[in-house]
């Protein structure tokens, strides 16, 4: 999932879920903060295998690429890629701007350019170019997917949930889909659906350390701290795993968090 920054849907839950998605991807880069992309040929490892050093290091070397030839469609979307994927929103933003006036047809630098106006906050801009880089005849179920997630930041779950829909009528049981949907009940306290879905991701062939981290994060939110550890520890180290309970429960303690997450859970049942 995208970075939900200071949207309206982030309340009590969402505003503690993303500083502890954060925490739980302490072994590599954050789970709000990677997307499903393709492999970069040069770097010779996937960049979802890769943790937080070694991505900057693969930012810098993409950049170099960049820095060559602005002009290079693929070298301005890896590029822009590792940037989203290091934080570094602003300058994913910059490089897309440029991309999408050179090639302003293109859907997937529109996806791109996409990504990178939601990166940086820029949401209702956001959403129109996805929407100008989707095609109704042949709906692509990455843009649907990215729209869902957008459309959370704006605060319209029911929306969203109907966007990961229509990605997983295109794309049946894409294990990226149902963590997005899985998050978008995160996001609006019904944790019981958020775990559902979830637990469906990582079943799925192709479901990575991402999704894991994000079903640990909903098993702790919910008080079970042993099981969210022993679901990190099949990702991360022991003491990496111990950090990020540890943290969840900090976190939790602040302002009596989980006692008002327990509470709301149980109001809705």
């Amino acid at each position: 999932m995208v970075r939900f920054g200071s949207s309206p849907v982030v309340s009590t839950i969402g505003k503690a879920s993303v500083i502890l998605v954060l925490a739980l991807a302490l072994g590599a880069c954050s789970s709000v903060s990677r997307e499903k992309t393709a492999s970069i040929p040069r770097l010779g490892k996937p960049v979802e295998m890769m943790n937080a050093g070694e991505l900057s290091a693969a930012a810098r070397r993409i950049g170099e690429d960049y820095a060559r030839n602005p002009k290079d469609r693929q070298a301005g979307l890896n590029y822009a890629t590792l940037l989203r994927m290091t934080g570094k929103n602003e300058q994913a933003l910059a490089v897309m701007r440029q991309m999408a006036i050179l090639y302003p047809q293109d859907r997937e630098v529109l996806a791109s350019y996409g990504k990178s106006l939601a990166g940086a906050g820029e949401l209702e801009q956001a959403l129109a170019t996805i929407a100008r880089a989707q095609t109704p005849d042949r709906p692509d179920w990455k843009l649907k997917s990215a729209e869902g997630a957008i459309l959370d930041q704006l605060g319209r779950p029911e929306e969203a949930r109907a966007a990961y829909r229509d990605a997983l009528d295109a794309n049946p049981n894409e294990p990226s889909v149902l963590s997005n949907l899985g998050m978008s009940y995160l996001l609006t306290r019904d944790l019981k659906s958020a775990e559902t879905y979830l637990r469906t991701a990582i079943s799925q062939p192709g479901a990575d350390s991402r999704i894991r981290q994000n079903l640990a994060l909903v098993v702790g939110l919910q008080g079970r701290f042993q099981e969210a550890e022993n679901i990190a520890r099949q990702e991360l180290t022991a003491q990496q795993a111990e950090a990020n309970i540890a943290y969840l429960k900090g976190m939790l303690a602040q302002e009596n968090s989980w006692k008002k997450l327990a509470n709301e859970d149980n109001n809705t049942n």
